[in-house]
């Protein structure tokens, strides 16, 4: 992880690192895609697609909602596409393993964490408006200057038990900005973890956003849903790769 003692000045105030996040929330769905439509998005960011079957690569779609944390109390939707490790041509499903999240969409609520976003990981974060909805079906929409980008529903799901999601994972993401693509590795834990088959009803917007999705075959049936009642995350510094 990075050195502890680096910092940030975001908007006047000193953000130390590691960043900790206490509590959020997730909501996630995980698609099928076509995987040379998925390169062809993310090709810009110079990393390649995971193919875990051929002709197919994952896209996760989530939206994350930041109760308690350094960056402050924030909702952030994105569109993650699962790319190998830069220099890695592994394909199966095995290889989804060593996989990480390329962060094509982020849109947030919050300034202050947009500026975090984009100076301190490279993250392409933008401002946007949000709608969410409780209930016994949760859903929210995603706009951004008056159109709508996505829109999702989940249906409930069943808890998975707290022996299979409590250990940390160490995740590692993805970023590409102002031509340099970068990687934060970050450390997470979750409680209250539940999943379903399918479960989440999909529809896009007029906005550029939606049109990318829609190009990779969108919407369509997920592969699963998951809803994390509480996520626990530290990450630290990025570093360049490109």
């Amino acid at each position: 992880m990075t050195d502890a003692t680096s910092h940030h000045t975001i908007a006047g105030t000193v953000v130390t690192m590691p960043v900790q996040i206490r509590k959020a929330d997730q909501h996630m769905a995980m698609f099928s895609v076509d995987a040379d439509a998925a390169q062809r998005m993310i090709d810009y960011s110079g990393l390649q697609v995971c193919r875990y079957r051929p002709g197919r690569a994952v896209v996760v779609l989530m939206l994350m909602r930041y109760v308690d944390g350094d960056l402050g109390e924030y909702l952030e939707y994105g569109t993650n596409v699962m790319v190998n490790p830069p220099g890695s041509t592994a394909s199966g499903v095995r290889a989804l393993r060593s996989a990480g999240a390329f962060i094509h969409h982020l849109p947030v609520d919050q300034a202050f964490t947009l500026e975090a976003g984009r100076k301190i990981w490279g993250y392409p974060k933008v401002m946007a408006d949000f709608t969410v909805r409780e209930g016994r079906q949760f859903g929210f929409d995603v706009s951004i200057e008056g159109q709508l980008v996505i829109g999702m529903e989940f249906k409930p799901a069943v808890p998975v038990p707290s022996a299979f999601t409590s250990t940390p994972q160490v995740h590692p993401t993805y970023s590409h900005l102002d031509g340099v693509t970068r990687e934060t590795a970050g450390v997470m834990r979750l409680s209250g973890v539940r999943y379903r088959p399918g479960g989440v009803r999909l529809w896009l917007g007029d906005h550029p956003y939606a049109k990318e999705l829609a190009a990779l075959g969108l919407p369509k049936r997920a592969l699963v849903s998951s809803s994390v009642d509480n996520v626990q995350m530290t990450f630290g510094d990025a570093k360049e790769i490109s």
